[in-house]
């Protein structure tokens, strides 16, 4: 059955610009981390990218080894959009990265002009495009010199094959240089991709949330739920088909020790009382802070996507329930 999208998927969700740039993003963006890799229902890949999209939610992320197995995510992607979504091609944000380990050999991995070239094209055919709108590099790499790095990313937009670049996982000292790098060779360097949540705080202790603001750099936050941590599902201790129990990449038991059940449990009572779930405070939370251009959040199933959505209702936190939250993590 021919996909038609909601004609009214503009009228609920919010745009932000990404820094200073002309390009928005949406108060929610899609991330296919998980899920979309050759383990998962291809009805249930394409059902949350049609709510999604239907939301209003234009922008799709990914990256060269999202699976599994790396690069699964990208041909699944590539697969829904040439079947259901390519007449709105123009109306989608499309990222990847390329960073971590891919191929054997010392062209496979980290930040050589030769591997991100490489890599993306890569992307590319895998997700039947001729270009991506925001490419990434997905972490920082101290055996390749910066200005290797930034000058791949200037080359690859100037070939015409991703229209911005961004920076994933860099600190905010190494972005600001990075940054200025960027803007010498006049390359669209747009928005920063880090781990942001209630519960970790590293774009603030590093200088990347301040800095970015400073750089007039945008920030799209990944992992904004703590791998599920700050959700419902753990409220009353660890349910036998969590991730925590099935896939121990990501979150394992002991990041569930007593004390973080605890603390969430206190969080859910703050949450309960601003007439949220634990997840939308937490992604109410961060998308409130300054600076921060979209929340990435991951779905197993399109209802999770629906509710997650409902952050937005209620963005307003007041100093009594900031500084209960800060007191109940820090």
């Amino acid at each position: 059955m021919k996909y038609m999208a909601n004609e009214k998927r503009y009228d609920s969700i919010e745009y932000r610009s990404c820094g200073d740039s002309g390009l928005k993003l949406p108060s929610v963006s899609l991330g296919l981390w998980h899920n979309f890799g050759d383990n998962a229902s291809y009805e249930n890949m394409c059902n949350m990218c049609f709510t999604a999209f239907d939301s209003g939610i234009t922008h799709f992320d990914l990256a060269n080894n999202y699976g599994p197995a790396a690069g699964s995510a990208e041909t699944n992607f590539g697969k829904i959009l040439h079947e259901h979504l390519l007449p709105y091609r123009d109306e989608l944000i499309i990222s990847t990265k390329a960073g971590y380990y891919m191929w054997p050999g010392p062209y496979g991995d980290k930040g050589s002009k030769k591997y991100l070239t490489a890599s993306l094209d890569q992307s590319l055919k895998r997700m039947g495009l001729d270009y991506v709108d925001i490419f990434y590099h997905h972490r920082m790499d101290p055996e390749t010199p910066l200005y290797e790095t930034m000058w791949a990313l200037d080359s690859i937009v100037k070939s015409g094959k991703a229209l911005y670049v961004g920076l994933s996982n860099y600190d905010g000292e190494t972005m600001l240089r990075a940054a200025e790098i960027l803007n010498e060779l006049h390359c669209p360097f747009i928005i920063n991709q880090n781990r942001y949540s209630i519960l970790d705080r590293t774009v603030e202790k590093n200088g990347l949330l301040k800095r970015s603001v400073e750089a007039k750099k945008g920030i799209i936050v990944f992992s904004p739920l703590a791998q599920g941590l700050l959700t419902n599902r753990y409220l009353n201790g660890i349910p036998t088909d969590s991730r925590v129990k099935t896939d121990g990449r990501f979150l394992n038991e002991r990041a569930l020790s007593d004390e973080m059940l605890e603390k969430i449990n206190r969080l859910n009572e703050i949450a309960e009382n601003r007439n949220q779930t634990l997840a939308q405070m937490a992604l109410s939370w961060v998308y409130s802070r300054e600076g921060i251009t979209s929340v990435l959040i991951g779905a197993s199933k399109p209802e999770q996507i629906a509710e997650n959505l409902n952050m937005t209702q209620n963005l307003r936190f007041s100093e009594q329930e900031l500084k209960a939250i800060d007191d109940i993590v820090l």
